[in-house]
């Protein structure tokens, strides 16, 4: 089960960009906007940072990591301070176009290789053409496991054996072009940003097929992609392409509908919250799913929220996102987040994350589902209402035999948690 503070990660990639940017919302209601973004600290040379340009960023924790013109620069006190990391420390190149870490694990994409840090990023070993790399231009990365994925200036280069070795994916085998800007796996599902369209693979990388403006994106030059379920985020140079059909077909955003800008450099999304990398800032949308109020004292908000996507149904359990979340419930009160057996009700009920929402009463994260045998199952987000009144969601799932989940019901208001 992993857990993704999202509202705390979408301001950190907003405090490490140390430029001037307008922020452009789209579809927010007022109260969500108050809600999601409030003030913003800056973060620059000052606090550590490598470069005031920052091409990148990741967070785990209290781990920030900032892919910057001039290194690879790390925090662990939440984004207060950095302490930069260069080619002295076994970087590639000091110019760093992106960051992954999982664990102590630490990958940064730079302008002379992959570099890989098994210390979290107090030492690196860099990977080159000479490992298999397309190109020692890597624009992006991304890790999962063993499989490491390198998005290059001449393909996709992928590791099966935790980046020791690469084998790189070109037009060849599918690629819309060879030069990949980014890339996002889930599965075997691997999703590539390229100049030529997004291509997308279902064979763990081995083949792709490509997708291009005649299936809906707004411009073939693909700079960023991401992906939730069967939600497919890609960034283009003509626009935030969303397919709610991984990847079949695709509808375009652009200005017209709030962006900053129609170029679209990056991509992020958590529930039902997307954030934009766009020329012309930060664009951030904020939509609350349906039903996303509960309370016994008020039907409207302030309340808390439930969320999981009946798009998953067919996929597997394993794996699939819950988004939960608060907005304006009593400060600093105790939340939790279940799962429970109804198929069989002598199997205790599983808590996926607990914890308390801020100051403000806020709340918003996801959290992924672990494997759960065949049979249904609620999900329970519990919170306390500004009144004192406890705030009950339920989620009812099935998963069947294959261990896909089968069926998504709509959230419901109970007046207490059994």
């Amino acid at each position: 089960m992993v857990i993704v503070k999202r509202f705390w990660v979408a301001l950190v990639l907003l405090a490490l960009i140390g430029v001037s940017f307008t922020a452009a919302t789209i579809s927010v209601s007022p109260a969500h906007a108050a809600a999601c973004f409030s003030s913003f600290t800056n973060k620059t040379t000052a606090d550590g940072l490598g470069d005031i340009v920052v091409n990148g960023v990741y967070a785990v924790g209290s781990n920030v990591y900032a892919a910057t013109n001039g290194g690879l620069s790390i925090s662990t006190d939440g984004g207060a301070t950095f302490t930069n990391k260069t080619t002295t420390n076994g970087l590639g190149n000091n110019v760093v176009h992106g960051v992954y870490a999982a664990g102590s694990t630490v990958y940064a994409a730079t302008d002379g290789g992959l570099s890989i840090s098994a210390d979290g990023g107090a030492t690196f070993a860099n990977k080159t053409t000479r490992d298999g790399l397309g190109s020692n231009n890597v624009l992006g990365v991304y890790a999962a496991g063993s499989a490491v994925y390198a998005a290059t200036f001449d393909g996709l280069s992928i590791s099966t054996n935790g980046g020791a070795t690469f084998t790189n994916k070109t037009t060849v085998d599918g690629l819309g072009n060879n030069v990949a800007h980014g890339v996002y796996a889930a599965g075997s599902t691997v999703y590539a940003a390229t100049d030529g369209g997004l291509s997308i693979s279902a064979d763990g990388g081995a083949t792709f097929a490509n997708k291009t403006t005649a299936d809906g994106l707004g411009n073939n030059v693909v700079r960023g992609v991401y992906a939730a379920g069967s939600t497919v985020y890609a960034a283009t140079n003509g626009g935030l392409s969303i397919s709610a059909d991984g990847g079949a077909t695709f509808a375009n955003k652009t200005t017209a509908d709030g962006l900053g800008n129609n170029v679209v450099r990056g991509v992020y999304a958590a529930g039902s919250t997307v954030h934009a990398a766009t020329n012309g800032g930060l664009s951030n949308s904020a939509d609350c799913p349906s039903s996303a109020t509960a309370s016994s004292a008020s039907s409207g908000t302030p309340g808390i929220f439930l969320a999981v996507n009946p798009a998953l149904v067919g996929t597997s359990v394993t794996g699939a996102p819950i988004y939960c979340g608060a907005e304006g419930i009593q400060p600093n009160s105790a939340y939790t987040l279940s799962v429970q057996s109804v198929t069989n009700s002598a199997l205790t009920r599983t808590v996926l994350d607990r914890g308390t929402v801020n100051s403000q009463g806020n709340l918003d994260e996801r959290v992924w589902l672990g494997a759960l045998n065949p049979g249904s199952y609620k999900i329970v987000m519990t919170g306390i209402h500004a009144s004192g009144s406890q705030l009950v969601l339920t989620n009812y799932i099935t998963v069947d035999a294959t261990g896909s989940i089968g069926s998504v019901s709509a959230e419901s208001q109970q007046p207490f948690l059994n």
